[in-house]
C-alpha cells in the first residue's frame, strides 16, 4: 500500500446502476492507494441502486441524493464542492478500475506539477466483464489544435484524476445531451487551461455493450457538429474548424451507414486497435474476478 502519496478524493455519480454499482466500488477498496474518500452521487434512481449505497459501512464512503434526476454533466459540476481533498478522481458505476490506478495517476501529478489532469488507457469489456481489447493514449502526446476540436484529444473522460481546482474552474456545459467531456476539452483549451499526461496502460475497465448503438452515436456527433460551430472560440483557425466539422460529420454519415447494414459492431471492433495476447487476457480477467470478488463491508 502506499502512503506517500496525498489523499484524493474519487467520485461515482449513478443513476439505476444496482447490477454494476457495488462492484465498481469494490474496484476503488482493492486500490493500492487507500487514502482516499468516496462520493456516491444518487441522481434520482428509482432502483436499488440507493440503498446499495447506503449499505457500505466505512467511514470513507459518503452517499449523496436530493431525489432528483439532473443528469450526468449537473452531478459532475457538484462533485468538487463535495469533495474535501485538493485531488479529484471520476469513474462511472458501470465500469472497473486496476488496482494500481490510482496510485499511478497520482504519482505522476506529483511528479508533473505542471500537470492539471492524468488520462490513463482503456480495457474494453462485455457487460459479462469479458476483456475484448484495450487502447491507449502514448504518454509523450501532445495535444494540438485540429485533434481537441475533432474529439482526438485521446482523453478517457472517466478515467481522469485531477485537482480539485480544475475542476471548478472548468464547469461541464449541463444542457448537452451527451459529449459534455469533448465540449469541456474543447473550451478549456481555447483558453489555456487543458494540460493534460497520459498514462499509457489500461487502468479503466469499460463496459461498451451499451455505448456503441447509433442514438448514442448520432447524438454525440450532432454536439460535437454544435460543439464547433458554438464553443469552439479563440485557440482554433478556420481550417482547424473545417477540418474538425468535415470529420464528425463524416463520422455521423458513416454511423447511420453501418448501423443500416448492422454491422455498427465492426465500430466497436475499431476502436480497440490492440488485440489482447493470451497472457494479458488470462491477467486481466484475473484481476477483474479479483476486483469482484472483494468482500465490502456491509
Amino acid at each position: 500500500m502506499t502512503s506517500n502519496l496525498p489523499p484524493i478524493t474519487i467520485g461515482i455519480p449513478f443513476y439505476n446502476a444496482e447490477a454494476t454499482l457495488l462492484d465498481a466500488v469494490r474496484s476503488v477498496f482493492v486500490q493500492t492507494h487507500q487514502n482516499w474518500e468516496l462520493i456516491l452521487l444518487d441522481d434520482g434512481s428509482t432502483d436499488r441502486s440507493l440503498e446499495l449505497a447506503r449499505s457500505i459501512k466505512d467511514p470513507r464512503v459518503k452517499v449523496y441524493s436530493d431525489g432528483q434526476n439532473k443528469r450526468l454533466a449537473a452531478r459532475l459540476n457538484q462533485i468538487p464542492g463535495l469533495a474535501t481533498h485538493d485531488y479529484l478522481a471520476r469513474m462511472d458505476a458501470d465500469d472497473l478500475i486496476s488496482p494500481v490506478r490510482i496510485e499511478r495517476q497520482l504519482s505522476l501529478l506529483v511528479r508533473r506539477p505542471e500537470l492539471d489532469l492524468v488520462s490513463t488507457g482503456i480495457c474494453s469489456l462485455t457487460d459479462k466483464n469479458e476483456p475484448l481489447g484495450v487502447r491507449c493514449t502514448a504518454e509523450n502526446f501532445r495535444l494540438v489544435p485540429r485533434n481537441v476540436l475533432a474529439g482526438k484529444a485521446g482523453i478517457v473522460h472517466a478515467s481522469l484524476v485531477g485537482s480539485k481546482a480544475w475542476f471548478i474552474r472548468n464547469q461541464y456545459r449541463e444542457n448537452l445531451k451527451s459529449s459534455e467531456d469533448a465540449n469541456l476539452w474543447i473550451r478549456a483549451y481555447s483558453k489555456g487551461d487543458l494540460a493534460v499526461g497520459f498514462v499509457n496502460a489500461p487502468l479503466y475497465y469499460y463496459r461498451e455493450d451499451g455505448n456503441v448503438v447509433l442514438s448514442k452515436l448520432a447524438t454525440a456527433y450532432r454536439e460535437g457538429i454544435r460543439t464547433i460551430l458554438k464553443d469552439s472560440g479563440e485557440g482554433y483557425s478556420s481550417m482547424d474548424k473545417i477540418y474538425a466539422y468535415s470529420l464528425t460529420a463524416t463520422k455521423l454519415i458513416v454511423a447511420n451507414a453501418f448501423a443500416a447494414i448492422g454491422s455498427l459492431e465492426l465500430l466497436r471492433k475499431r476502436r480497440n486497435g490492440q488485440i489482447l495476447s493470451s497472457i494479458e487476457e488470462e491477467n486481466l480477467r484475473e484481476e477483474i474476478e479479483y476486483i469482484r470478488n472483494f468482500k465490502l463491508p456491509q
